[in-house]
């Protein structure tokens, strides 16, 4: 009975330094968030993931104090990859299958939650500079998905259209909801410059509070355009050059933290949102040492060049071999700001801040899934990878000679990064429990049939952002419908 009393008298006397560590934790500083996603850059183009032939010293430094994540995922093109990292789901589950074009019916949901709206609700500032591409009807862009300011183009730099006042090809360059600007190609020359500029801008006027920056870079997706301070720098042509200017931009970006002190409460993330497009030849980068490119399932398709920078909290020189993605930074996001994500609807990312923080080395999720549209082609679990069904090297070409079977090849990644060599007839039990995994999440969210898939968003009567010019052939069926037209055979007509 003593024992009993003096236990609840401890615990009662421990009851305010509870309610105070609570207090603490509440009234804790909100960490910045600042997601620097990069168009089209492969696993080994920069210097922390091996590339010599540009210098990277600004990332080169952000590796040196912070830390590599190896095996970190996106999905094999933009648009799915950008609402991937927006909702914290796979495409396959909020129907974001594709690219979409200008002046498409279809974007993302304005039902989703995004990371912008998830942090608003903890009091966050938001803005979304660069490549939005995941719809650019007024009812898709980033005002209307949790953002408070937008500045950048609102698809790929390539999506150039004739505007009708000029005849030249121009990407919009939109500000918040209005065209700022139509860039013709010598305009896109200052892109990154301007990105920049505006990045440091709303750090600064956002320093007295928490705020979120997701900069998503149109470089270095072609057409490549480096600025003229930048050409002829590197030795690997204006794609490397491009990279040298992305480098000078996430240090400007950096160097602004560390000027107004917010360095140490401000959790940075470079990343890219798919690999290499090979097929560019010059103009496209490099998977390093893995296997395919933009487009495909293979590793240099969807494993990301990735660094986590946070001064004080992640500890420098670090290495994460775990698997996690652009899918898990939602729910860490909203898990360092003080919150939780809420059970519904569903999310597929976890919480990775363990991992960032030091403080674990295990993957929360169970499995990765590689998506290529709806398609389900391979599940990874730990060091193992199952693809289930053929897979194209990179978009704009076929399979692989060896991925044309219809069994399923096992690679161990941690031995056979390149996937060089199928282990599937050595370990059957794997294969099995790997398949089974494939199968689930396949009937969830893949396939024709899916059993939880939510719908995408649509407008019934799309339009572009500006007057485009109608080229000859569209003008011809015009013409041709209104000759084809039923005549009007009214008496006196």
């Amino acid at each position: 009975m003593k024992r009993t009393a003096l236990m609840i008298l401890a615990a009662q006397s421990l009851l305010p330094l509870a309610r105070l560590q609570a207090a603490d934790a509440a009234t804790a500083p909100k960490p910045n968030v600042v997601i620097m996603l990069i168009d089209d850059m492969g696993y080994g183009d920069i210097g922390p993931y091996g590339a010599t032939k540009q210098k990277t010293p600004n990332l080169d430094r952000m590796a040196r104090e912070g830390m590599k994540l190896t095996n970190f995922y996106a999905a094999p093109v933009c648009s799915v990859s950008r609402a991937q990292l927006l909702t914290g789901c796979y495409g396959a589950r909020i129907s974001v299958p594709a690219v979409y074009g200008p002046g498409g019916k279809q974007g993302l949901n304005p039902a989703e939650f995004t990371i912008a709206e998830r942090l608003k609700e903890h009091g966050y500032a938001t803005m979304c500079i660069g490549k939005w591409h995941v719809g650019d009807q007024p009812e898709f862009l980033p005002l209307r998905q949790g953002f408070d300011h937008y500045f950048g183009f609102p698809y790929s730099n390539d999506m150039q259209m004739k505007a009708a006042a000029t005849g030249e090809k121009v990407v919009p360059l939109v500000r918040d909801d209005k065209v700022e600007e139509l860039c013709t190609d010598d305009a896109q020359n200052f892109i990154v410059e301007k990105y920049t500029n505006e990045a440091v801008a709303f750090i600064r006027k956002s320093k007295d509070k928490p705020f979120l920056l997701y900069l998503a870079h149109t470089a270095v997706h072609v057409p490549i355009h480096p600025g003229a301070a930048f050409v002829g720098k590197s030795s690997n042509g204006r794609f490397g050059d491009w990279v040298e200017e992305l480098d000078w931009s996430a240090g400007r970006v950096l160097d602004t933290l560390r000027e107004l002190k917010l360095d140490d409460h401000t959790l940075v993330i470079f990343t890219s949102d798919n690999g290499p497009w090979l097929v560019k030849g010059a103009d496209a980068g490099s998977a390093g040492p893995l296997r395919g490119g933009k487009g495909s399932t293979w590793e240099g398709g969807m494993r990301e060049p990735t660094i986590a920078w946070w001064p004080g909290k992640i500890a420098p020189g670090s290495v994460c071999s775990a698997v996690a993605g652009t899918i898990d930074l939602l729910p860490t996001a909203v898990a360092l700001a003080g919150g939780t994500v809420p059970a519904t609807p569903v999310i597929d990312g976890r919480d990775i801040s363990p991992l960032l923080l030091g403080k674990s080395t295990q993957s929360p999720r169970e499995a990765h899934y590689y998506f290529r549209s709806y398609s389900l082609e391979a599940v990874r679990q730990g060091p193992w990878k199952l693809a289930v069904i053929p897979q194209h090297e990179t978009m704009g070409k076929g399979v692989l000679p060896d991925a044309s079977g219809t069994k399923p090849r096992l690679y161990n990644l941690d031995e056979d990064i390149g996937e060089r060599t199928n282990v599937a007839d050595k370990h059957p039990e794997i294969v099995t429990k790997l398949k089974t995994l494939a199968d689930r999440m396949n009937h969830e969210i893949g396939g024709d049939h899916p059993a939880a898939r939510r719908p995408a968003g649509v407008v019934d009567k799309p339009t572009t952002l500006f007057p485009v010019a109608r080229d000859t052939a569209e003008k011809k069926k015009e013409k041709k419908a209104q000759d084809n037209k039923p005549k009007d055979k009214t008496p006196g007509n």
